[in-house]
């Protein structure tokens, strides 16, 4: 996405604050420091979604192409983008990611107005 280098920074910058606010970083547990960290790159980290969203957004429109029919199959292939489109949202942590949630989420509602006039 477009602003996720930015996002990964400000997370950076933010846990790196955080660590200078500690009054006494020799007794930080170097182990658990760890732990936490990786807790919160997984957190953030929005590349399943997006593998995934791509790949829903791909079966979309081959199910668009092909013959016979494909309505219900499209609004089941909606409800998938939906789920990670909520995802990234919940992930995003960063306004302007979370707007461009926001357009997404309306594209969508569009798509699926469209799909239930197809059924």
């Amino acid at each position: 996405m477009q602003y996720e280098d930015e996002r990964i920074q400000t997370v950076y910058d933010s846990i790196q604050k955080n660590l200078q606010d500690i009054s006494e970083p020799k007794n930080i547990d170097q182990n658990r420091f760890e732990q936490e960290l990786i807790y919160y790159l997984e957190k953030y980290d929005v590349s399943e979604e997006k593998v995934r969203l791509k790949a829903h957004l791909e079966h979309f429109i081959q199910t668009m192409n092909d013959d016979g029919d494909k309505g219900k199959k499209l609004g089941f292939i909606g409800q998938e983008i939906g789920r990670e489109i909520n995802t990234l949202g919940s992930k995003a942590n960063h306004a302007e990611m979370q707007k461009l949630v926001v357009l997404m989420k309306d594209e969508l509602e569009r798509i699926k107005e469209q799909v239930l006039n197809v059924l």
